[in-house]
């Protein structure tokens, strides 16, 4: 089925970005290649007069802000001072909001869903780093709040293709649209 957007009623909400977190490799797609889609579903969104929003996750000093549990400062060892800056050319995009998180999705503890509402957002796209995890979780919330979730595939990826394909085909389908960046592109230019 073809995906259909309002723009004007859609935001992207771009995971983790930042430089800590793609500072390695992550699979099965390039950390470059999902930059570089990123970017061009950001411009693309942004010529039709849908939002763009960045979001980077702050564990804060020596992690203390990090959820206690299987992810707390104490796994995630000394973290870089630049760990939490997003990489400049998504800031270059001009962002319409910046949402720091402290956990895995983006809307918990943040003012992503009052910031959406108000500005009268129903469809959200998400696409960044690390599929299983911030962009899931993100999708998860975003769902049960009530949006219309559309995940951007080859514009996400993680730490394993496995993992991937299991969040990709098992889990995101059952609470949002799963499009490439093609369909996605396709969508706005028609809009």
């Amino acid at each position: 089925m073809a995906l259909e957007l309002d723009p004007r009623k859609t935001a992207l909400v771009m995971i983790d970005l930042q430089k800590g977190i793609l500072s390695a490799d992550r699979f099965p797609h390039a950390v470059e290649d999902v930059v570089e889609r990123n970017l061009a579903l950001a411009r693309a969104l942004k010529a039709k007069g849908g939002r763009i929003v960045p979001v980077r996750v702050d564990f804060g000093p020596n992690g203390e802000l990090a959820p206690k549990g299987a992810i707390d400062a104490a796994h995630l060892g000394e973290l870089p001072a630049d760990f939490a800056e997003l990489r400049p050319e998504v800031l270059a995009l001009e962002p319409d909001l910046i949402v720091t998180k402290h956990q895995w999705g983006a809307f918990h503890g943040t003012d992503l869903d009052l910031y959406l509402r108000r500005l009268g957002i129903e469809t959200v796209l998400v696409a960044g780093v690390a599929t299983n995890m911030g962009v899931e979780s993100t999708v998860r919330e975003g769902w049960s709040l009530g949006y219309g979730m559309v995940v951007v595939e080859n514009a996400c990826s993680t730490f394993s293709a496995e993992w991937h394909e299991f969040s990709i085909t098992q889990i995101l389908p059952r609470i949002s649209r799963v499009r490439s960046t093609a369909e996605v592109l396709a969508a706005l230019e028609a809009a």
